[in-house]
């Protein structure tokens, strides 16, 4: 068991004890740290405006005449989407860099945000979140790599957990609102893609304002120096993807089979979670509300407490234990908290349950984008990771219509006024779903690979000649280069 386990544990990498992560953040120039936090604010928002939708399913059904099992074929279509966006500005970003791609993809999911809220018939609406599905697709794989890229190597693990965990923001921001706002504000849900759309716009504005990835203000001044024109650079990027192609596709397959079963189990345990608690459980929309914001209280608690909980924790915790396991263990805790989760009928009871499976879940979610960024082939930072989440998202977007459906089928009964009534058993089939997935990605994980403490951002672009080959690291008297270095330090303005 011991050999097992020593399997997945990294050699220590050098400089990553706690005294190294102390230096990195000391290290840390205002720049880097902005970058960071617009990688983190773009997945907020972006996260912010998908639960949008979650939130707002009565509300939705109401406005359209539509059940609930129709309504969730809006998120269904936003996932299904989603990899189309991921690839089209994942090949910007990793041809053109960091900066305008995420503007503009940005500025995209702000329009059809905005545009969400002004639709008038079923169809309209569907239209849009499909359209949305697509700008939202790219967001992830760029805002990732522009903030861990950027990065120290000894602090990713740390910095892969807190970019992730604005998914769980957006979500807890979405609720709040949903919350506050919503009930005393005369258009109701159109009130919460306002705000969506506000949100998106602010991150956009400073992305813009922000200079390009320190790793591509490196690869252009190579590239001006050796008077290389755009149109040969785009020819280099093409040959280089098709050479990346050719070596890595299984592992292509694999990352989308990994991201498919993470995708599975966050989507099946939050996207028909506050539904399953007024059908199921009885509860108010406001409860219910109140419920999935203490869920995501975890992942606010983690920032608010020098990072103790959650995906943070996680992350930084892979620094040591290795991505794997780290991943291994936060699913199976996944697993162990489903009954605390679906079994009882107070309200305390099921806050605590959906604190503790979202601790699990959001804690192996928060090691993904560091390990998605070790295992890509370098030079395609952005495309890879962006185009694997989003495929493994496309095939798991059906989740809360299963759910829904099992829900209908497998139905339950409780006391309303006094009478015992059938409602949807979405406890039930909930309950399965999520521990069939938790096995599949406990699985999938201990035989995958493992890239741990990668360099990558010493690795050439993929528009410089050899960039899809996984050893074209840049030159030694690129690295010496004084002006080289101080662009990698983050300290060159554009």
């Amino acid at each position: 068991m011991s050999r097992f386990l020593n399997n997945f544990v990294p050699k220590r990498e050098k400089g990553t004890s706690a005294s190294g992560i102390v230096a990195g953040l000391k290290s840390l120039t205002w720049i880097q740290c902005a970058q960071f936090l617009t990688g983190w604010l773009a997945w907020s928002c972006d996260a912010f405006d998908f639960f949008s939708v979650s939130l707002s399913l009565p509300m939705l059904s109401e406005q359209f005449g539509q059940p609930t099992t129709s309504i969730t074929t809006a998120i269904t279509l936003t996932l299904l989407f989603r990899s189309i966006g991921a690839i089209v500005f994942g090949v910007m970003s990793d041809r053109f860099g960091r900066r305008w791609p995420l503007t503009i993809n940005l500025l995209l999911c702000c329009t059809f945000s905005l545009g969400t809220s002004f639709v008038q018939t079923f169809y309209q609406f569907l239209a849009v979140r499909s359209l949305f599905g697509v700008a939202m697709g790219g967001v992830w794989g760029l805002a990732s790599s522009t903030a861990l890229e950027n990065l120290p190597v000894e602090l990713r693990g740390l910095g892969s957990g807190i970019v992730q965990q604005g998914y769980a923001i957006g979500y807890l921001l979405a609720a709040v609102v949903n919350l506050t706002l919503v009930p005393h504000n005369p258009h109701k849900w159109r009130a919460m893609f306002w705000t969506g759309s506000s949100l998106l716009f602010t991150s956009a504005v400073l992305r813009a304002l922000l200079p390009e990835s320190a790793v591509f203000l490196r690869a252009k001044a190579i590239e001006q120096a050796k008077h290389t024109d755009s149109s040969k650079k785009t020819k280099i990027f093409v040959k280089e993807m098709k050479e990346m192609l050719k070596h890595h596709w299984m592992l292509c397959i694999y990352a989308i089979l990994l991201m498919a079963g993470f995708n599975f189990m966050s989507h099946g345990s939050q996207d028909l979670y506050p539904t399953y608690l007024e059908k199921s459980k009885g509860f108010s929309s406001r409860d219910a509300t109140i419920a999935t914001i203490i869920g995501n209280c975890v992942f606010t608690d983690r920032i608010l407490s020098q990072f103790q909980r959650g995906g943070a924790i996680a992350g930084n915790t892979s620094q040591y234990l290795g991505r794997r396991l780290t991943i291994i263990i936060f699913v199976l805790l996944v697993g162990a908290f489903v009954p605390l989760w679906i079994l009882p009928n107070s309200f305390s009871a099921l806050a605590a349950g959906a604190f503790c499976v979202q601790f699990g879940v959001q804690g192996a979610w928060g090691v993904i984008p560091i390990q998605l960024a070790e295992m890509s082939p370098p030079a395609f930072r952005a495309t890879f990771p962006g185009v694997a989440y989003q495929l493994g998202n496309m095939i798991s977007a059906a989740s809360a219509q299963i759910e829904a459906t099992g829900g209908k089928n497998f139905q339950t009964y409780v006391m309303e006024n006094g009478v015992l009534t059938a409602v949807p058993g979405y406890a039930t089939v909930q309950g399965i779903f999520i521990g069939v997935i938790a096995g599949f990605v406990i699985l999938i994980t201990v035989v995958g690979p493992e890239n741990h403490a990668s360099h990558f951002e010493e690795h050439k672009t993929a528009f410089e000649e050899g960039g899809g080959h996984d050893d074209a690291i840049m030159d030694e008297d690129e690295k010496g280069n004084e002006s080289l270095k101080e662009v990698m330090q983050g300290g060159s303005e554009v």
